[in-house]
This record gives C-alpha cells, sequence and structure tokens, in this order.
C-alpha cells in the first residue's frame, strides 16, 4: 500500500524510518526473546530521546551504542552539534518475550525513529540474534502527499510526471537520474539523447540493441554489466540502483497507430508525449519512440517467441537510479495505458529526482526474503575492505555483493589452489540461526531429517528440512552449542519462518533468532587449511583444540592468543576437501581476514570467489537450492537421501519419504561427457526420442578434463554405464552424449574431507 513504510532489523543493526505526525508505528518481536530500543530524533533536536514515544524520564535508558551500528546515528547528532552517547531510548521486549508480540504507539511530531536490535558481546559463544519488523502507518491523507523514498543524496531538481503526460529534462555528466514509481505498477517509458551529439546536429540516443548486446542481458543491471550505450557504442548512463529489476527494452513505447488499431482512437500515447516534450531541443518528431520501458513487465516465450506483457511488478516507491555518464537530454514519461495489465488497468504518476555529480549511490538491487518485507538493498560484506581491492567481479548472493573470481587467479587458478594449497572464501550470505530455549532440541528433531538427540556439544552434521510431500525446503549444518541452544546456518530465510510456524503449532517454549548480518563467515578450505589455522588459533581450556577436530566438530577460538577476537571455527565447507568455516563478528572481520591471510602466506593461500566454487561442488557432488533440490522433487530424488534417519522418532515428510523410497521413479546421477561442451540448468536428456530426464547442474572439471553435470533421470535410466543424449537447441538438432557415473565424480569416500 502506498504510504505504509515496512522495515526488518536484525541482529545488530539500527534501522530509521522518517515518521510523520499522526502516524501509528508498530513493532514486532518475529523471532522473540530479545529487546529492541526505540528512540527518536526531532528535527530541531540534536540529541536522541525517547520522550516522543510519550514516556517519562525513569522510564528511558542510556543508548546501548557498542552494541549496534551506530554509524549512521552517529553521523546524525554529530552534523547537529550533539553526541549520541548523550541520547536516551525505550527499551521494548525482553528474554522472555513471545515470538510475535507487538509494541504500537501513536507519534504526535514529525520526526525519524530508530529501531535498535542491540546484540549480546557473547552471542558467538553462547548463541543470540534477534528480528523485528517494523510497520509505520501514516495518517489518511491523498495520493498528492504520498511518501516518496528517501532521498539519495543531494537533491539538485525534482518534479512530478502526472499520469498520461511526459517531461523533457537535461543532466551534466556525473549527476544522477531517480525514476521513481510513485503509487506501484505503473510504467515509464525513458530515454536519453547525448548533449554533444545535438550540438553538432546529430541524435545519438539509448540503442536498446546495442545496450542488450553490451550487457549480455535483456536489460542493463547494477554491477559489471550496468550500462545503456548509444548508437557508436558510447556509453550514456549507468545504472546504480534497481529495486524492481523487471524492465522492458524490446517494445516501442506506446503509439497512437497502437491504440488505434485495437478500437481507440485519440488516445493518449508516449510515443507523442516524448515528441511533444522533445520539440524544445529541436529533436525529430516520431510516430513511434524506441525508448526504455522502465517497470513494464515483458517476456519473450521461449518456445513460440511471443513478447508477454502483464501487470508490472513495481511497488509504491520502487526506483531506478542513474549516473549520467555525458551531459544528456533525457524524456520521462507516465504511461497512459489504461487498456491493459501493464499499468494495473489505472495509470498513475511518476516522479523524477536529479542528485548533485559525485552523490555517493553504492550498487543496488532489492531483495526480499518474503513477498510481504520490506525490501533491502543489497549490502557489502564486512570483508569488502579487503575483497574489493583484489576484484571488481561481483555477483549477488541473496541480500549481499559477494566475489565471483578475482583479478590475480581467476576461477581455474582458485580451483586449483583449493585442491592443492589453500583458499579463502567469503560465504557470508549463508543464513545463521540461533534456536534456544527449554524445546529448541524437540523443535528441531520434530522438523530435521537428522536425529538431533544424538547431536553432542562441539559436534555438527548436515540435515535437511522437509515438507510433508517429502520436498526439501532447505538444507544446513546444526551446530549444538549447548543442550538448549542450537546454530542452523541454511541457505534460505525460510527456515525461519518455517520453524516459528512449526513451534507455535506445537506450543514450544522455543525463539528462532536470526543473527542477520552481524555473524559473517569465511571457508578456508584446501590441504593446507589446517596448517594455517595452527599458527592463528588459540583455544581455551575446555574447548576442543583444533588438531583433535573432526568433520563436522566445531570450537571456540579466539586469533593469536586469548586476548584476540573470538569466532566459531568448524569443520565443514562445501568444496569436497580438507577444510574449516570461521563464523565471526562483524567488528572483527577484516582482523580475522588478515590473520589468516597472512598465516597462510607461506603455504600459498589465495582468495577464492564463487565461480571456482561451482566446480569444485559439482566434482564433489553437492546439492543446492533451485537445482538439485527444490519443489519438484524430494529428497531422495534429489541424491540426499543420506541425510534422512529414518531410524528416528516421526518428522515432518517421513512419510511421503518412506513411499517413495519404495517406490522410486528418478534418481540424482552424475554424466560424464567426451568433450569441454557444456549442457545447462534445465536441458532435457533423451533416450532416442523420448525425454528421460533433465539436467539440475553442469561445469568443466579441470581435473577430468571434460565436461561433467548433475542430473535427475528416469530409474530405468539411472544405471551406472547407461548411455544418455543432453539435448541441446531445440532437444533435437544436437546431442551431447553422455555416461551416467555414480556420485561424487571424484574421492567417492570423502576421504580429503575426512583426513
Amino acid at each position: 500500500m502506498p504510504n505504509v513504510h515496512v522495515a526488518d532489523v536484525l541482529c545488530g543493526e539500527a534501522v530509521s524510518l522518517d515518521v510523520r505526525a499522526g502516524s501509528t508505528l508498530s513493532v514486532t518481536n518475529t523471532g522473540g526473546g530479545a529487546a529492541a530500543v526505540l528512540t527518536v530524533l526531532l528535527p530541531d533536536q540534536s540529541c536522541f530521546s525517547g520522550a516522543p514515544v510519550g514516556v517519562g524520564p525513569a522510564e528511558q535508558s542510556k543508548l546501548p551504542v557498542d552494541a549496534f551500528d551506530s554509524r549512521q546515528m552517529e553521523a546524525l547528532t554529530r552534523a547537529r552539534g550533539g553526541a549520541l552517547r548523550d541520547g536516551t531510548g525505550v527499551e521494548l521486549f525482553g528474554p522472555a518475550s513471545e515470538p510475535g508480540a507487538l509494541y504500537v504507539t501513536k507519534l504526535q511530531q514529525d520526526c525519524t525513529v530508530f529501531l535498535i536490535a542491540p546484540v549480546a558481546r557473547d552471542f558467538v559463544e553462547t548463541g543470540g540474534g534477534s528480528h523485528f519488523s517494523v510497520r509505520v502507518q501514516p495518517p489518511a491523507a491523498g495520493a498528492d502527499s504520498i511518501a516518496l523514498p528517501r532521498p539519495l543524496g543531494k537533491i539538485v531538481d525534482e518534479w512530478r510526471v502526472s499520469r498520461g503526460t511526459a517531461q523533457a529534462y537535461q543532466v551534466r555528466q556525473g549527476q544522477f537520474i531517480q525514476v521513481i514509481d510513485v503509487e506501484g505498477q505503473q510504467c515509464s517509458d525513458f530515454m536519453a539523447m547525448r548533449a554533444s551529439a545535438l550540438d553538432a546536429g546529430k541524435e545519438r540516443y539509448i540503442d536498446s540493441t546495442v545496450s542488450r548486446t553490451m550487457a549480455r542481458a535483456a536489460y542493463p543491471l547494477p554491477g559489471l554489466h550496468d550500462k545503456f550505450y548509444d548508437q557508436d557504442i558510447n556509453p550514456l548512463l549507468a545504472v546504480r540502483q534497481d529495486t524492481v529489476g523487471r524492465h522492458d527494452t524490446f517494445a516501442l513505447a506506446c503509439t497512437a497507430r497502437g491504440y488505434e488499431e485495437r478500437g481507440f482512437p485519440g488516445h493518449l500515447n508516449c510515443s507523442d508525449n516524448i515528441s511533444d516534450a522533445f520539440a524544445p531541443y529541436s529533436i525529430e518528431r516520431r510516430a513511434a519512440w524506441p525508448a526504455i520501458n522502465f517497470f513494464f513487465n515483458s517476456w519473450v516465450d521461449p518456445t513460440h517467441g511471443h513478447l508477454g506483457t502483464d501487470e508490472a511488478w513495481s511497488r509504491p516507491g520502487d526506483y531506478v537510479a542513474m549516473e549520467a555518464l555525458t551531459d544528456l537530454v533525457c524524456v520521462s514519461t507516465a504511461c497512459p495505458d489504461d487498456v491493459d495489465p501493464i499499468n494495473g488497468w489505472n495509470p498513475t504518476d511518476i516522479h523524477v529526482r536529479i542528485y548533485e555529480e559525485d552523490s555517493s549511490i553504492t550498487h543496488s538491487v532489492s531483495w526480499r526474503a518474503q513477498p510481504e518485507d520490506g525490501a533491502k538493498l543489497t549490502r557489502h560484506s564486512a570483508f569488502h575492505p579487503r575483497t574489493s581491492k583484489l576484484t571488481s567481479s561481483f555477483a549477488v548472493s541473496r541480500d549481499l555483493w559477494t566475489p565471483s573470481h578475482f583479478d590475480a587467479t581467476g576461477a581455474v587458478e582458485e580451483y586449483w589452489a583449493c585442491k592443492t594449497a589453500a583458499t579463502l572464501q567469503d560465504m557470508s550470505g549463508l543464513r545463521k540461526y540461533d534456536v534456544i530455549g527449554p524445546d529448541a532440541a524437540a523443535l528441531l528433531q520434530h522438523c530435521l531429517t537428522r536425529n538431533v538427540d544424538k547431536l553432542a556439544q562441539h559436534r555438527g552434521f548436515y540435515a535437511l528440512m522437509c515438507d510433508e510431500r517429502g520436498s526439501v525446503l532447505d538444507d544446513g549444518t546444526l551446530f549444538c552449542i549447548e543442550p538448549t541452544s542450537y546454530r542452523w546456518c541454511c541457505g534460505s530465510d525460510n527456515s525461519a519462518l518455517h520453524l516459528r510456524e512449526m513451534a507455535e503449532k506445537l506450543g514450544l517454549n522455543v525463539h528462532v533468532r536470526s543473527l542477520g548480518h552481524r555473524m559473517v563467515n569465511l571457508a578456508l578450505q584446501g590441504p593446507k587449511s589446517r596448517d594455517i589455522l595452527s599458527r592463528i588459533v588459540f583455544t581455551q581450556p575446555g574447548r576442543p583444540m583444533l588438531e583433535n577436530l573432526k568433520w563436522f566438530g566445531f570450537t571456540v577460538a579466539r586469533l593469536h592468543d586469548r586476548d584476540g577476537p573470538v569466532f566459531m571455527l568448524s569443520r565443514t565447507g562445501f568444496t569436497g576437501e580438507l577444510g574449516y568455516e570461521i563464523f565471526c563478528d562483524r567488528d572483527h572481520a577484516t582482523e580475522i581476514w588478515d590473520g589468516v591471510m597472512a598465516a597462510g602466506a607461506p603455504d600459498g593461500l589465495v582468495p577464492m570467489g564463487g565461480a571456482a566454487l561451482e566446480m569444485l561442488r559439482l566434482e564433489a557432488g553437492l546439492m543446492i537450492a533451485g537445482a538439485e533440490f527444490g519443489p519438484d522433487a524430494d529428497a531422495m530424488e534429489s541424491g540426499l537421501g543420506f541425510a534422512v534417519d529414518f531410524k528416528k522418532d516421526a518428522f515432518i515428510g517421513r512419510a511421503a519419504l518412506e513411499r517413495n523410497k519404495a517406490a522410486a521413479r528418478r534418481r540424482l546421477v552424475g554424466l560424464t561427457f567426451a568433450g569441454k561442451e557444456t549442457p545447462a540448468h534445465g536441458d532435457a536428456i533423451f533416450v532416442g526420442r523420448e525425454q528421460v530426464g533433465v539436467i539440475t547442474s553442469a561445469t568443466y572439471s579441470p581435473q577430468l578434463g571434460h565436461a561433467i553435470a548433475m542430473a535427475r533421470v528416469a530409474i530405468e535410466n539411472s544405471d551406472e554405464g547407461a548411455l544418455l543424449e543432453v539435448g541441446r537447441l531445440d532437444g533435437h538438432m544436437k546431442r551431447l552424449p553422455a555416461i551416467v557415473c555414480a556420485l561424487p565424480f571424484l574421492d567417492p569416500k570423502r576421504e580429503k574431507a575426512r583426513a
């Protein structure tokens, strides 16, 4: 809904919201068992206070400035001549708070509200975490007062493009353009002309074909391939932020002819509006304008090649922000189409902002764990100060940018380093949850496929979380921190949602607490990893020593000595090699990175990115969500039967898995190929004319010297040595011969990981 603001606050964070007078603010303790602090900064004050919430001094407390990321609040108070340590707030909830506990208040003044989720100092060793959801409902108001997203920098100019109109404008090189969908599901055609070419009597503007070719995608997005180009392959704009990621570069701006042929003569259209707006700049009039149609939801049908459209994905306040790489003359429209679903059948306004040169607008896309969650812009990991000096190749990992490969090595050299020496990889995109309470084991026993009752302190195991059909919702590693405290390291935020729902359904006394981005982690993998750690790991008496850690064991250690930063060290990994993972507080991230890299220099330690990991995990026969497992296959068909313990008491999905195990229809197998040509995820597998399976993952194996793949095939065609064909092109015009083999492709007994 327009004007309703939703935000999530995780462990160690402080999230701010601009609130209008008369707004209702509600805070939900999503995970339970943790405290939050609410504080307010009024426009005319220099210090944070809990007073605007309606409480007296006795009910307020000093802000826990050392227990959260306070940089934004520090900057705000410093700019006003205040000091953050003088601020106060109101503590909400506490250790006994139930999941879903609610706090509601009404604010009578315009203000900036911060919700703080403090982190416990010992959360790495004993567990912790928190998750709060904040919702602000402003007072009822008309469309003219719809709240826009917070400015990204210093605004030079801004204006509203009313529905069914267009406006042209000039921007200088280095300035930023932000195109905002005010009420959601509203398309906006955009075009930019190179000003220097116009001065020379030429028209050079965004060329969609050139831009798609250079971006290697349907449209540029924040990251390496982020630019719009003109016909001369000169870059015009770079996309810095995109909160939708769904636009169109194929269709023209709507035209008078298009409406006429559908029976709507005289209908307003974007092409005529663009021509009218560009007229003062002596730009040639066109009956049909090529344009970048922001927020227009289109796709090309892969079978028939038809261009399909539907309602836009954009929500109120969604936007695209671009940097002008040269002086430009631009135009933005608010599309008048009310005869198609593209504008939600109800055209609305577009808002445009121009920001000054050198504004600090980071490369980001938007991410939501659940559709109802507030949007989060991708951020840099706590290790970014180190990794960014070594590469500019980053990819999105949920809501983080993580390295794909490093400039000095490249993916193949990193791959070999992991096999012969050691590599260090930022794996902070993993989700970490602490499951705490007297019923923690009972909840996990009900939801996981392994026997939690057999898990001792300082031990972990790999497990699955299934639904009643036996499909895998998530996989991960469960560690026993203490008898009533477990740490679940997994791939999906759905894990926490599922655990909380089951705890409520079963009436269990347990809290599922997110560690958010406060706990970051590294993977140190390779045959030299133990030797490297032996130089820097210090463990207290009572904690397992490094040399005694077996596969899936863990300890709590410190860097160098008893005064060094603390971290959790587990003998786990996702490479198939001997390896360890380090989990630490983000405040200690760079110090621990530096310590590990320095200790590993004599052994040839190098940083590693995601591209090398993909080759390694496939060789090791390790499965991932969206490829080997998902809603269309159960755990047995996903090659994960080894992680299902049928000897334990009932768990979610057991009945379905037992039934399917007894009458299996499909099996996950390995495929080897004669050459380097690699199939793609989703490619069909054939015996003659009949499809018998599908590729789930594939890569080239440097060690084996040929392509390999994991595939789900019919049980009748899954025997080792069976000859199959992978269909390329249309599935029949080209075939890649393949031979079925067992998984993993290398080291079938996992001897290296167990060494």
